[in-house]
């Protein structure tokens, strides 16, 4: 077995739009696998539940301690947003392989005066204005050029209904100011999230620190990402807080305390979803360790969703997730609009099973076009440009046979995007990925931790640390302690 500890991964120097940019970002040439792939590795936490915990604990009512957190440029910029509220978070040398632990003090008082730099991360521009609702003085939020795009509008209005002070000259998008007074009556209110659940959520988890609490009701005629609000309200009641959903598409949180966690942070099964599926594009098998054996992360349904492509997946007793492929990969049909960010990888999947004759359809994804670039439109004219035959629907992609080619795949700034270009250039020779560094929002570790899956020579991280691995073929593999 070969351990090696990874770096840290701190930001770098991330572009920040949802454009192509060719010529401003180094391509990075995706290996191919011309073998079986075998792998065995660790991945960082959460990205959900590290953001949902963060704003939890500088809410909270005592200091707490997050174990194994994600360190990456969604969740600095959280840490950096809490920090500027007024709450105390400090790194502490921890037991995980990818970076320190996070000490937080909560603000006896949160203030405002302040400016909320959020990136491309919806978590931070959605979670953090209730909070900011909560503090003394104005908050100013914007982010990267594509972050303007992104829509804001029903969350704003639901919290000007509740009794924010919102400025945003009608835009209902970003830039805007929360004016904070030091606190929010709350109470009953309905928001269409047709577009994001995370506007559900980012009520909800303010909700316990309003006068009366908040009562939510979704007004739209569809929810995607129903699996985000159960962890919401999980991590809720887990610090004592009377959380429930008491009709469809509605949700309660009673006024009260937050209590302090000290808890250490699940790994994030979404960004396990290109590597398990690398055994499924090039056959033999991949093993994603400390896999929880319930957990409310949608990235657990690739279990049975990457069986609709021909492979096969087994939890062991001792955690360990492991994803075979012995037959032909199959085209899938499937219907996700709980499991969204989980859809390029299946796309990607779609275009490398039409090399072998067979049609995909994935669809329920329609909000897609939301996230951090219009993800239908994006992967349709990526797959297209390689020699694919994709078509974007109203509410999905449905991908015809045709071979594959040699090319640039652009990543939009989009980690999925870019991860997405990796599993293709596995079976499909001369892929350089664009902008491969987007992958820091949620792993700044990817290209490091695919070398290491594909048993690739030798990967030199940004950190300096090199991962010595043996030849392609090889049964070493990178385990993270």
């Amino acid at each position: 077995m070969l351990i090696a500890k990874m770096n840290q991964g701190k930001d770098g120097d991330e572009v920040g739009s949802g454009e192509s940019l060719e010529g401003e970002a180094q391509h990075w040439a995706a290996p191919s696998a011309h073998s079986p792939v075998h792998g065995r590795l660790q991945l960082p936490a959460s990205k959900s539940l590290t953001g949902r915990e963060l704003v939890l604990s500088a809410l909270a009512n005592a200091p707490g301690m997050l174990h194994a957190p994600l360190h990456s440029r969604d969740t600095d910029l959280m840490v950096e947003a809490m920090r500027a509220l007024g709450a105390r978070i400090e790194e502490v040398p921890g037991s995980g392989a990818f970076g320190a632990d996070l000490r937080i003090t909560p603000a006896a008082e949160l203030t405002g005066s302040t400016t909320i730099e959020c990136g491309l991360a919806g978590t931070v521009m959605r979670f953090v204005p209730p909070v900011a609702a909560l503090a003394l003085g104005p908050v100013a939020f914007d982010g990267d050029p594509y972050a303007r795009k992104r829509p804001m509008r029903p969350l704003l209005e639901a919290l000007s209904a509740l009794g924010a002070d919102i400025s945003d000259e009608g835009r209902g998008a970003m830039p805007f100011t929360v004016h904070g007074t030091g606190g929010l009556e709350g109470g009953r209110v309905e928001v269409d999230a047709s577009l994001s659940s995370q506007f559900v959520s980012a009520l909800l988890l303010a909700g316990p620190r309003f006068t009366n609490g908040v009562h939510v009701v979704h007004t739209g005629e569809r929810l995607p990402s129903v699996p985000h609000i159960e962890m919401t309200l999980e991590a809720l009641r887990a610090r004592g807080v009377q959380a429930s959903s008491p009709a469809t598409g509605e949700w309660k949180v009673e006024p009260g305390p937050i209590g302090a966690r000290n808890l250490r942070l699940e790994p994030d099964l979404s960004n396990a979803a290109p590597f398990l599926s690398a055994a499924g594009a090039g056959g033999g098998s991949v093993t994603i360790t400390d896999w929880p054996a319930e957990t409310t992360q949608v990235g657990d349904q690739l279990r049975t969703l990457l069986t609709a492509f021909g492979a096969t997946a087994e939890l062991s007793a001792d955690g360990a997730l492991t994803v075979s492929r012995s037959g032909e990969l199959t085209g899938a049909t499937l219907h996700i609009p709980e499991a969204g960010e989980l859809s390029p990888t299946f796309v990607g999947l779609a275009a490398l099973a039409g090399q072998l004759g067979h049609t995909s359809r994935i669809t329920g994804i329609g909000h897609t076009r939301h996230h951090e670039t219009n993800r239908l439109e994006a992967l349709v004219a990526e797959i297209n440009a390689l020699g694919g035959d994709a078509e974007e629907l109203e509410d999905g992609i449905e991908v015809r046979p045709a071979q594959l080619h040699a090319g640039v795949w652009h990543s939009y700034a989009d980690h999925r995007i870019a991860t997405t270009g990796a599993l293709i250039g596995l079976v499909v020779e001369g892929i350089e990925v664009e902008d491969i560094a987007c992958t820091s929002k949620t792993l700044p570790q990817f290209p490091e931790l695919w070398h290491a899956m594909l048993g690739l020579g030798t990967a030199q991280p940004s950190g300096g640390d090199v991962l010595g691995l043996g030849g392609l073929g090889s049964t070493q593999y990178l385990e993270s302690f």
